[in-house]
């Protein structure tokens, strides 16, 4: 177990949800060891970092298809800028994990290691957008499925658009205050922001995304799946389930960095999260090919079929241009 050393930067370094280290910010002591004292993280940010990069492959086409192959609805705005979150983490956590194990390798500290604050922060912000927006697309889903008659007739057009701007300002807004506060300023204040990130993260976005779904899946299993989109559902379901299996480990480990910090740790949740990110496009090609010729049909059949189900029928004359990503 490695605990950060008791200096200057203590304040900010104990609580910090990343293991920025004296080698970022050259404080008097060698934070950098050589090749052979860091075979165990360089194993595990290889698997990271090749995670990754399948995982842009997918998201990439979930992009491509979704911004120009397929027709969009109020669902498939949530799963276009879901893409982009996904993408943009995998990105990032790239950037950050060759910039990180730079010391490792060469045993010296380059001048690019002062950038490794900035792609952390920009983690933070996709991996948060990420857990907001299956956190819409789970209480949006419930209440459609508890009241589908009032959200056909009331349901706003663009709510949507609005609801993808508005999530993407808010985790934009809790990583600037980190980057700025905590990653530049080494503030004492860090705490304060750190901790509503971890509260909005951990004890408020995702009990309600796991609320929301518990509700939904009883609600199904009283009515017809006959007259339900079952695909769509299941779309839902999954990645749900694979973001509590793979994505929270992270919101732990960032909570956790409160009172110890342990550097495996964080390389295991990264690749954890790293895998979250890049299984959304897998699920929805297999549920999408499920039971059709044995595989045999193009991904962009199978994502139709997923894609273009309607969720119920709220979504009934709405727009089909919706989503900050359109």
């Amino acid at each position: 177990m490695n605990h950060h050393p008791n200096n200057t930067i203590r304040d900010w370094s104990t609580v910090s949800p990343a293991p920025m280290e004296n080698m970022v910010y050259g404080g008097g002591h060698n934070g950098t060891k050589c090749f052979a004292e860091h075979i165990p993280e360089i194993i595990t940010g290889s698997i990271t970092l090749l995670i990754c990069l399948c995982g842009l492959v997918g998201n990439g086409a979930i992009l491509w298809l979704l911004g120009f192959r397929i027709r969009r609805n109020p669902f498939t705005a949530y799963l276009l800028n879901l893409a982009v979150a996904d993408a943009s983490f995998l990105l990032c956590t790239a950037a950050f994990l060759v910039i990180y194990h730079m010391p490792m390798l060469s045993c010296f500290q380059p001048e690019i290691l002062r950038v490794l604050p900035l792609f952390h922060s920009m983690v933070l912000l996709m991996y948060s957008t990420s857990l907001y927006l299956l956190t819409a697309i789970s209480v949006e889903r419930c209440v459609g499925a508890l009241w589908p008659f009032w959200c056909r007739c009331h349901r706003p057009k663009l709510l949507s658009a609005l609801m993808c701007i508005l999530l993407w300002t808010l985790a934009a807004v809790l990583a600037g205050l980190v980057y700025f506060v905590c990653e530049l300023g080494h503030s004492k204040r860090c705490w304060i922001v750190l901790g509503t990130l971890c509260f909005l993260n951990f004890f408020f976005f995702t009990p309600f995304m796991v609320l929301s779904n518990v509700i939904l899946f009883i609600k199904l299993r009283r009515s017809s799946w006959q007259d339900q989109p079952a695909r769509l559902y299941v779309v839902i379901f999954l990645a749900v389930f694979f973001f509590l299996l793979f994505g929270i480990p992270f919101s732990v480990q960032i909570f956790l960095n409160f009172f110890v910090y342990i550097n495996f740790v964080f390389e295991i949740c990264l690749l954890l999260a790293t895998l979250n990110s890049s299984i959304n496009p897998v699920i929805y090609v297999l549920v999408g090919s499920y039971g059709k010729s044995r595989f045999r049909e193009s991904v962009k059949v199978a994502l139709q079929r997923v894609f273009e189900d309607r969720a119920d029928s709220q979504e009934v004359g709405e727009t089909a241009v919706m989503g900050i990503a359109a």
